[in-house]
Order: structure tokens, then C-alpha cells, then sequence
């Protein structure tokens, strides 16, 4: 319904703007377009302004004359994280931005590739349209040059007033320009609450001439416009009094020779750089994903999500309380896995304090780094064999810990595979019941046991959960009655195996009711 005379729908299309990228990467000139939407006016000081850069790998920032950016870096929250690959989703737009914008990975959000088949919107909306369900007050605007952004559904639905462009027609250098010179006029002269703003043309720039040089000045170019839009911030006359966060992200990131899709490391780089109220200069966490994008919109508006929105993000300021993240500081480089970088540092064998490792049953030799229960980070271990599905790991932040019996068996060892991880005493004096909370990622195979067990008061251990088929990074939660007379509990996860898979358990959180 309109407000103040203005609708609350505006929608502002053009068609070509460009000529298609030359081999010699010469820019064509944009096109002529019409004038920004309208928007009604705001009405929150808290306001929110998220930038996608499409397949900006974050590796080629550093070399990329990009001062804004690395601004940002300075006086903000800067978290790298790697994607998925397939089955569960390719490393292409439709999953990323996806992911992006509602919060939740492929499994859920149900895009898989370009194609949008299986999206489930209904369910996990983005979080512009969430925002028009919760807080319809806000001023909204969506601007992308790539239209299944709007066509699909991803991002725009939700948004008061949209500018959506034909990237595909416009070619080289599409309407990135365009799309700056519009969002600028509207930070200066309007008054948004909430902003996504799409800039392609690293991704053009990548696919045509690989991540060179050509696609350092691409980079170079969108820092300028992310540099205009902090600028037109900063001017407003009420700048003083708004709080403003600004966030930039990307959907995937590309091979050296241009193109994504597939499971390598440097298409599945993604970051998320956050600036703004709350948020830590200079941090850098090893807990951000790809989905905390939308939790931190929401976080910053003040916003409660509902747990039944099923989010699988978190703010970018809060830190995850998974007891094997303390182990970052300690993570060692590679030993016997000639594939992983020397530079990654990404496991080790020491436990975080309380815990144990017994690994009296287990055979001798093997690959070091996966002798027993190990703790290592998703670049680290997802790099030990591609398309194994490790790149699924998705729900796992930081540091998890990791049993893995293929990659073990893969240099000579005397067998069998047989671990266990031990938790502390946990007490649960006067309490009824006891309650393991988990992320688990267990691929099965005949000939390999991945058992939870319960020891109280230092007693016998109890098979008290057994897994027998595939958990591909879920959250996991299981309650146990507490015997009379119990004082503690302790946890143990054993797995045995012999070349077969794999079992990561992240996000352990036990407490007593």
C-alpha cells in the first residue's frame, strides 16, 4: 500500500548497456539509464548496506589496488571461510547467493546450481522479504544486474523499491556503474534502512581473462564504487545520528584461468568483511560462514530471529563456543599429506584441555595426520582428497575434530582404525537427565562404527547412540537419563574402521536439566 503517496512496490528495469568483453579487455561504454527509484522513507536508525561482489576470490584482494576494502579489513570483522562443492550444491550464483541472502546452506534453501530447480524460498526466505514480513516499516532496496537474483526470487522479493538490469545483455563491463551511481544518489538524498547492492563484473572479468591482472583493475574498480557508497554515507545530514553497518560478500570464487562450479579450493573461497556497530576493528575470526550474512542483517536491526526461521547463521560479531576452536593458535602445517600447502596450518593431535584422545586399539603407521582423533580446519582436511565430500562440511566452524580412517589407510599401517574421543566430567549432581549437543558428519561404509557412549561416575561406558548411515553435517541433540546417585558424566566417541570414511564432530555442548 503506498506511504506517503509513494508505493511501496517500485521496480526500475533497463536492457543492454554494454558490449561483450574483447580479448583485449577494452571497456565499451554504459548506456544511458533512467533515474534511481523512489523509496518511502526510513524509519529505523540502525541501517544496514550489503554489497555482493560476484566470485571475488578474497586471496586477490591483497593484490588488488583496493583501499577501501582493505579499510574495511582495518576497522571491521573479516572472516574467510570456504563453500560446499556437489552433490550437495555447485560453487555457482544461484547456491551462493542463495546462501547469501537466506541464511541457510543448499540443503535447505534447495539451490543446487544456475538452474533453481528444488528452491525453496517459501520455507527460508531472503532477508529482505523476511524483513517485509517482521518489520514491513523499513525502507527496502534491491539493486542486481544478474536477473535471477530478482526473476528467481533471491534476493529482491521483500524490497520497496528495486532497480534490476540485464547484466547478461550488457556484457563487459555490465552495469556496475550504473548501479553505484543510483545507489549513491539514494544514500544522499533518500532515506533507506536496508540496501543489497550487486556488483558483477569481477565474475565477467574472471570468467573472459582468467585472475590477473585484468581482474585485479576489475577489483580495483568496485573498490572505487564501494568507496563512493561509504562516502554518500558518511555525508548524509544525519549521518550523526544513524548506525550504520556496511557488509561485503561474494557468492564464490574462481580457478586462476576463470571459472567456478566445481570443488576446487579457489572456487570455494567466499568472506564476509562487516563494518559497523558492535562489530571488532581488526577482527579476524575463524567461525564466520557464508551463512551469518542474513543473522547479522537481522542482529544489527535488532532482530530476534525466530528459531522456527531455521537460520543456520549467526551474527559475524559472536563467537561460537565449540571447545576445539581454542586449538587455532596451536594448529601445525602438514607432515605426511604432500597435497596440502606447506603455508596451512590446519591439525593437530593435541586435544583442548580436559579432553583426551585413547588410541591404545589403534594400529600402527598410516598418514600422521590422521592417526586417531585429530583436530584440524576445513582447509586443511578438505583439501586431503577432493569430490569425497569433505567440501560438505558446511556446519562445522573453525577448528572440528576429525576421525578419518580413509585418508589414514592411505600410506602403509599394521590396521585397524579404532579411536575414541573423550570428553570432561560433566556435573550432574541432583539432575535428571543430560543432554550432548553436536554438529555431526559421518559418510558410513560397511565395516565402520561411529558410536556415542556415557560413562557416569567414571563407570563402564553405554552405547547410548550408534550411527549406521550417512549424517551430512546436521546439527545432532541427545538426551540421556542421569542413574540415581550419578555425580558426572563423561562422553566418549569411538570410531574403528579399516580404508572406510569418515566421521567430524564440531559444536559439542553438554548440559545437565
Amino acid at each position: 500500500m503506498p506511504i506517503n503517496g509513494i508505493p511501496r512496490r517500485t521496480v526500475l528495469a533497463a536492457g543492454a548497456a554494454t558490449a561483450a568483453v574483447a580479448a583485449t579487455g577494452t571497456l565499451a561504454a554504459p548506456a544511458a539509464h533512467a533515474a534511481a527509484p523512489t523509496l518511502p522513507n526510513g524509519t529505523s536508525q540502525d541501517k544496514v548496506l550489503v554489497i555482493g561482489m560476484d566470485g571475488l576470490r578474497h586471496d586477490r584482494i591483497d593484490a588488488a589496488n583496493a583501499p577501501h576494502l582493505k579499510a574495511m579489513m582495518a576497522n571491521g570483522t573479516y572472516g574467510l571461510s570456504l563453500l560446499y562443492a556437489p552433490p550437495m550444491a555447485a560453487t555457482s550464483s544461484g547456491p551462493g547467493w542463495s546462501t547469501v541472502s537466506t541464511g541457510v546452506w543448499p540443503d535447505k534453501h534447495g539451490v543446487k546450481d544456475n538452474s533453481f530447480a528444488g528452491k525453496n524460498y517459501g520455507r527460508y526466505p531472503g532477508f529482505l522479504a523476511r524483513l517485509a514480513q517482521v518489520r514491513p516499516e523499513l525502507s527496502t532496496y534491491a539493486a542486481v544486474d544478474w536477473k535471477p537474483l530478482d526473476t528467481q526470487g533471491t534476493v529482491t522479493p521483500g524490497a520497496d523499491a528495486k532497480l534490476v538490469l540485464d547484466g547478461d545483455a550488457g556484457g563487459y563491463p555490465g552495469h556496475d556503474a550504473t548501479i553505484a551511481t543510483e545507489t549513491e544518489s539514494i544514500l544522499r538524498h533518500q532515506n533507506p534502512d536496508v540496501l543489497f547492492v550487486y556488483f558483477g563484473n569481477t565474475d565477467v572479468v574472471a570468467h573472459a581473462l582468467g585472475t590477473g591482472q585484468k581482474y585485479l583493475d576489475a577489483i580495483a574498480v568496485q573498490d572505487s564504487y564501494l568507496g563512493r557508497l561509504w562516502a554518500a554515507i558518511k555525508a548524509r545530514p544525519t549521518y550523526a545520528t544513524e548506525r550504520w553497518t556496511v557488509m561485503v560478500t561474494t557468492d564464490h570464487g574462481h580457478v586462476n584461468t576463470g571459472g567456478h562450479g566445481g570443488s576446487s579450493i579457489e572456487e570455494r573461497r567466499t568472506f564476509v568483511l562487516a563494518q559497523g556497530p558492535g562489530i571488532a576493528a581488526g577482527a579476524r575470526p575463524i567461525d564466520t560462514r557464508l551463512v551469518d550474512v542474513a543473522a547479522t542483517v537481522f542482529k544489527q536491526l535488532g532482530i530476534t530471529p525466530d528459531p522456527a526461521w531455521g537460520l543456520d547463521g549467526k551474527p559475524v560479531q559472536e563467537r561460537s563456543t565449540d571447545p576445539f576452536d581454542v586449538l587455532a593458535s596451536s594448529l601445525t602445517p602438514r607432515v605426511d599429506e604432500t597435497g596440502i600447502p606447506a603455508s596451512v596450518l590446519g591439525f593437530t593431535h593435541t586435544p583442548p584441555s580436559g579432553w583426551s584422545v585413547i588410541n591404545n586399539a589403534m594400529g600402527t603407521g598410516g598418514v600422521t595426520e590422521w592417526r586417531g582423533w585429530s583436530f584440524a580446519t576445513d582447509e586443511f582436511w578438505s583439501r586431503t582428497h577432493r569430490d569425497q565430500w569433505r567440501e560438505l562440511n558446511v556446519r562445522a566452524r573453525g577448528v572440528f575434530a576429525v576421525a578419518d580412517s580413509d585418508e589414514w589407510d592411505d600410506k602403509a599401517n599394521s590396521g585397524p582404525y579404532d579411536s575414541t574421543l573423550v570428553s570432561p566430567a560433566y556435573d550432574v549432581s541432583g539432575r535428571s537427565s543430560v543432554r550432548l549437543d553436536l554438529t555431526t558428519f559421518y559418510r558410513h561404509e560397511g565395516g565402520q562404527s561411529a558410536q556415542i557412549l556415557a560413562s557416569f561416575n567414571g563407570g563402564t561406558p553405554t552405547v547410548v547412540k550408534s550411527y549406521t548411515a550417512d549424517v551430512v553435517s546436521q546439527p545432532q541433540s541427545l538426551s540421556v537419563a542421569v542413574p540415581a546417585g550419578a555425580s558426572s558424566v563423561s562422553f566418549r566417541l569411538r570410531y574403528t574402521g579399516a580404508n572406510n570414511w569418515y566421521w567430524v564432530v564440531d559444536g559439542v555442548k553438554i548440559t545437565a536439566s
